[in-house]
């Protein structure tokens, strides 16, 4: 028996090891990736991601909570309007809780005019408005007189810087990571069916070829010879 020599083996054993990827797309599902593309482009007609929205309601709820609590706040103090004459018309930064409302504004304006209106796929956004309240905060327990105010002096401070690092940690560890790998996939999914259907073309039916009924030899000669049978003679 011939052997084949080592080089020959080695090269047809590298040429077999280099063929996985067409053997993964043999293996692929047609339909299976038209659906994923499908449901893909579905998502992106409506506009955001569910875990975009998530954040979108989570920096409403932010604006909400802050807005709860203020609003406690001016009630401890002997009523709404007499605290919101004081703190508004009056406002003194070293005792007034209303610029940490403003601040929950600011929040919630800016992250919703990028990641919901503008649909922004960066944390420079998020990094800003966490930047700002982190700063504004801290200057404010450090200079005003908050804590001499009861608890509500430590508890607007302390809750709006959690809810602005809480929204960051959201935005760039959820929402960005999970949308990129979804866009990959995307891809991937398209990418595998298009050489799917480079490499699994659709099966003609019967109808696309035509061959006329062969003729059988000599059957030329008999008609002519059963023509001249058929002609009158004179």
């Amino acid at each position: 028996m011939n052997r084949v020599p080592g080089d020959a083996e080695n090269t047809h054993s590298s040429s077999v090891e280099s063929c996985p990827s067409l053997r993964d797309v043999h293996s692929i599902n047609p339909a299976d990736l038209m659906a994923r593309i499908e449901s893909y482009e579905g998502r992106e007609k409506k506009g955001i991601s569910d875990v975009r929205r998530t954040f979108c309601l989570f920096v409403t709820f932010d604006l909400l909570f802050i807005t709860l609590l203020w609003i406690i706040e001016l009630n401890v103090k002997g009523g709404i309007e007499t605290a919101l004459e004081k703190e508004v018309l009056h406002y003194d930064y070293s005792s007034s809780y209303f610029d940490i409302f403003l601040l929950a504004v600011f929040r919630f304006k800016v992250l919703i005019l990028a990641y919901a209106m503008c649909r922004l796929r960066h944390w420079w956004a998020i990094a800003f408005t966490t930047a700002v309240t982190s700063a504004f905060l801290l200057a404010k327990v450090i200079i005003s007189q908050l804590f001499s105010q009861g608890a509500f002096g430590y508890m607007l401070p302390i809750i709006s810087f959690i809810l602005a690092w809480i929204e960051t940690w959201f935005l760039d560890f959820k929402v960005l990571p999970q949308e990129a790998e979804e866009e990959n996939r995307f891809l991937i999914a398209q990418d595998a069916s298009e050489r799917a259907a480079f490499l699994h073309p659709g099966v003609l039916s019967d109808g696309q070829f035509y061959s006329p009924p062969e003729s059988v030899a000599g059957s030329d000669e008999d008609s002519e010879e059963k023509q001249d049978s058929e002609k009158p003679v004179v």
